[in-house]
């Protein structure tokens, strides 16, 4: 689609040689050299004869003849009330690309049934409740805070995320402990980079877990080493033999696997980073679903010198507002301040302030309640529809969050299932997705525990059912 400029649009750069022949023919010439490289897009409108000649300072006459050429030559359409517009003729023609630059690869077809983890209702995002918080920040806040900010990011916010971890997650961190960034990558990005620093050169990993954390660890200058995940979350007395000195995890809900940390776990740990001078980097995603009973408490509450929090409001809010926070040591703060200040200027002023607006006058709860009941909902679907479909005892991980573990029957090939799924409109992850692997690895699955990881944040009750019976049709379709 192309653009719709308004009124015209913006200028458009066109160089004439008043030393060097025709100013029409110029003006063709590089018409039509714009239209050929598709710079001028099928469709997009071109400025009117006046502007055009204003800005070249040539007479309209000579822009009038030049658009009639192009007109006669097809490389252009007029039509009464729209303009001057770049023709379609050249539409079908593939996209001329340097040498050695590959084309883009053609986008894959969206999936009828997305089961993606991590993603939020985004049907449900409060939009005019932000729409009210943006416009009351930008009527409120004083002028002196549209110049650069705080690096440690807008105090107010750092004020309203601080309270509400400690009243709504138990923790104990202060505005002091506080940094906002862009979004959980950024900060644990900030994060890793302040521990190498601080001469923590390995950290645990769970697995299975999110295997871009392995890639961000590299960046920082860590090496990673895996940590398996049971029942219980991740198993400390494998995390001591590893020899790292940080370790990353969601003990609230583990990512994909859907446990939360056992009590006895939680002290293990914190022992351990007690034993070896520690850090425990705390990926607090989605808490604030719990369905079986109040939400597990954070870990920065039990031990807020060894852990630091990472949130932001991907999960709870929508991926598009990229915000997010770091809660950490004192002894840490100094130097994720110093990374956001040398490799970014943070985020929006605006923006945090808006957020911060938006929490405090409860608009936030509001929405964590209602979108509560959505998923609670939709999670009552899918244990219904999985037990249908592949018996009891089979869906795991439902206690909180908006994923759960679907196990498969042992043997099964999660990669057939997820491509004959992805080729029947169904799209969806198989745990081995979830796997540690290397730099240079792809990791196989695991035929003795073969499973999908089913996000149902962004899915209806009936995408979900569908969903389901496809799921089981793909997997009676395996030889």
């Amino acid at each position: 689609m192309p653009v719709e400029w308004a009124r015209g649009g913006p200028d458009l750069l066109v160089t004439l040689d008043r030393g060097a022949g025709s100013l029409g023919t110029q003006l063709q010439d590089q018409l039509r050299a714009a239209i050929r490289d598709r710079r001028l897009s099928a469709g997009e409108r071109l400025p009117s004869t006046r502007r055009l000649a204003e800005l070249l300072g040539v007479s309209r006459g000579t822009v009038v003849e030049a658009y009639e050429q192009l007109l006669a030559e097809g490389y252009v359409e007029s039509v009464v009330g729209s303009g001057t517009r770049v023709a379609a003729i050249l539409a079908g023609e593939p996209k001329r690309h340097p040498p050695g630059v590959a084309a883009p690869s053609t986008p894959p077809r969206p999936a009828q049934v997305d089961f993606e983890y991590g993603i939020p209702d985004l049907g449900s995002a409060p939009l005019r409740d932000w729409s009210w918080a943006v416009s009351e920040a930008t009527r409120t806040l004083p002028t002196a805070e549209l110049g650069d900010q705080n690096p440690a990011g807008s105090r107010h916010l750092r004020e309203v995320v601080t309270a509400y971890h400690r009243r709504v997650r138990s923790g104990c961190a202060s505005v002091e402990d506080a940094v906002v960034v862009s979004g959980f990558r950024q900060g644990l990005a900030f994060a890793l980079a302040t521990l190498a620093r601080h001469g923590i050169q390995r950290i645990a990993l769970e697995d299975p877990g999110p295997r871009e954390h392995d890639v961000i660890a590299r960046r920082a200058g860590l090496s990673a080493v895996p940590v398996p995940v049971d029942g219980q979350g991740l198993d400390v007395e494998r995390l001591r033999e590893t020899g790292a000195r940080a370790v990353l995890l969601t003990p609230a809900h583990q990512c994909p696997t859907g446990v939360a940390l056992g009590p006895s776990r939680r002290r293990d740990l914190v022992a351990w980073a007690d034993e070896v001078d520690g850090v425990i980097l705390e990926d607090d995603y989605d808490a604030e679903f719990r369905y079986d009973r109040q939400p597990v408490g954070s870990l920065q509450g039990l031990s807020p010198g060894r852990v630091i929090a990472l949130g932001s409001v991907s999960k709870t809010l929508a991926p598009a507002i990229r915000l997010g926070w770091v809660l950490a040591p004192p002894r840490f703060v100094a130097g994720i301040v110093e990374e956001q200040r040398l490799t970014s200027r943070g985020a929006p002023v605006l923006d945090q302030e808006a957020l911060a607006l938006f929490m405090e006058t409860g608009r936030f709860d509001r929405h964590l309640r209602r979108v509560r009941e959505i998923y609670h909902a939709r999670r009552v679907v899918l244990a219904a529809e999985a037990e249908l479909a592949f018996g009891p005892g089979r869906l795991h991980g439902l206690a909180a969050g908006c994923h759960a573990l679907l196990r498969l029957p042992d043997g099964t090939s999660e990669r057939a299932v997820v491509a004959t799924a992805a080729s029947m409109g169904v799209r969806v992850n198989g745990l081995s997705h979830y796997r540690f692997a290397s730099a240079d690895a792809t990791p196989e699955p695991d035929p003795r525990s073969p499973a999908l990881v089913l996000g149902f944040g962004n899915v209806s009750e009936h995408q979900i059912s569908r969903g389901i019976r496809i799921l089981a049709t793909a997997v009676e379709r395996l030889p």
